[in-house]
């Protein structure tokens, strides 16, 4: 089977993240199956145009080619699609591909309009609280083709998503709910790690992991230190990740009078993020919007619960609210939460405790074999001959379990975790 990836970066772009990793876990997957892969995604300083990346020495690889900015990426990728079709251009050895898999970040790229293979829309959320960054007229643009323009193209194309809150927005804007299907994320096992910690320190460690952006409101989670701090000043912030939001941050900190328990990592290697997380206390995620969370299981994965918003929807399904972590309906709910954790650290590490069982529950290669069954139906062919596996984690959207949606406000009074102020 030949298939296209279509996403407007990868992992090793600066601005890569969990969404960019889902999909290139799923490339490899398919490459260690022997099928011919290609990603096309943006360029960034220091990258190659075209390269082949193998995970394995098994696997054919993964073909990653390369063009146009975080805007120009569209239509170099169709221009791209459209050249195939003649046998020329960076894409011409997959002339006769069997099915396009096209990511829609906010907008998708339309290659069901040029290309001749069937297409699959991958979505992890939809972006109508995110559009308001891109300034009043971009955003509108980008909300109307988010909402109206690509359900409306894409009507007869099978969709995936990554949870079920994803899933209901999709068909909340007019998507047909039996062509939505649930993939959810996998995670990587753990890498060894030489952790020594510090058995007399009385510090507890609050982190978020996250690409330093607007929508990800890593301020809440600074708010939350600066607020819990004159009760509890052994907290510190371990902030991992990096982005054109950092400067920001780091001057937000600085205003909050807490640059002494604020520390910010930066980019980091995944045996050093895996470090930080191990000796954490608390995942703190205050993100407006996810659909999924890939940094909940990845805390999970060292029994450490997650304290995020209701409002994120991806949330709702990673986090058992309760039982894996706390889910609240306002910054102030937020505050409350991780006060009311720290309060009772029996809680919190019984929650860290479900949280790692439930982490247990993931992999990428249930995640691949799923995608890999997504693929061969849309394209045709008969299923795959593998032997048994344990369940991959997709779904069918089905009808009676979507409920009926109801106008919602982000600033809507919900019930708060803890004890108010």
């Amino acid at each position: 089977m030949k298939v296209v990836l279509l996403c407007w970066r990868d992992t090793n772009h600066p601005e890569g993240g969990g969404s960019e990793r889902y999909l290139e876990r799923v490339a490899h997957y398919l490459a260690e199956q022997g099928h011919e892969v290609v990603f096309r995604t943006a360029r960034y300083p220091g990258s190659a145009r075209r390269e082949v990346i193998r995970e394995t020495p098994e696997s054919k690889g993964v073909l990653f080619s390369r063009g146009g900015s975080n805007l120009s990426v569209y239509p170099r990728a169709l221009a791209a699609l459209l050249a195939v079709r003649c046998g020329i251009g960076p894409l011409r050895d997959f002339k006769d591909a069997d099915v396009i898999v096209d990511t829609q970040n906010g907008v998708p790229f339309f290659a069901t309009l040029v290309a001749a293979a069937p297409t699959i829309v991958l979505t992890h959320h939809c972006h109508r609280e995110q559009w308001s960054v891109a300034g009043p007229i971009l955003s509108r643009i980008g909300w109307l083709i988010e909402s109206k323009i690509s359900p409306w193209v894409h009507r007869a194309s099978r969709w995936v998503t990554v949870s079920r809150p994803s899933a209901d927005e999709l068909v909340g804007l007019g998507v047909d709910e039996d062509h939505v299907e649930i993939v959810r994320n996998g995670v990587d096992p753990l890498p060894p790690i030489d952790f020594e910690g510090d058995a007399t320190s009385n510090t507890v460690h609050l982190v978020t992991l996250s690409r330093l952006v607007p929508h990800k409101q890593v301020e809440h989670a600074m708010d939350a230190v600066a607020a819990l701090v004159r009760r509890h000043p052994n907290i510190r912030l371990d902030v991992i990740g990096d982005g054109w939001w950092a400067k920001k941050l780091r001057e937000y900190a600085h205003d909050l009078g807490i640059e002494p328990y604020v520390i910010f990592h930066g980019h980091v290697t995944e045996e050093m993020k895996h470090r930080i997380l191990q000796r954490a206390d608390l995942h703190i995620m205050p993100s407006r919007k996810e659909g999924w969370g890939l940094a909940v299981v990845e805390a999970a994965q060292h029994g450490v619960a997650t304290v995020g918003y209701k409002s994120s929807a991806g949330l709702r399904d990673s986090v058992v609210d309760g039982e894996t972590g706390l889910l609240a309906g306002s910054e102030g709910g937020l505050i409350n939460a991780v006060e009311w954790l720290l309060d009772n650290p029996e809680e919190m590490k019984k929650m860290g405790k479900a949280a790692l069982g439930r982490a247990d529950g993931f992999s990428w290669k249930a995640t691949g074999r799923a995608w890999e069954s997504i693929l061969r139906e849309v394209a045709g062919l008969p299923p795959a001959d593998v032997s048994p596996t344990p369940p991959a984690p997709m779904m069918r959207a089905p009808r009676q379990e979507l409920p009926q949606r109801q106008p919602q406000s982000q600033h809507e009074d919900q019930p708060e975790h803890g004890h108010a102020h």
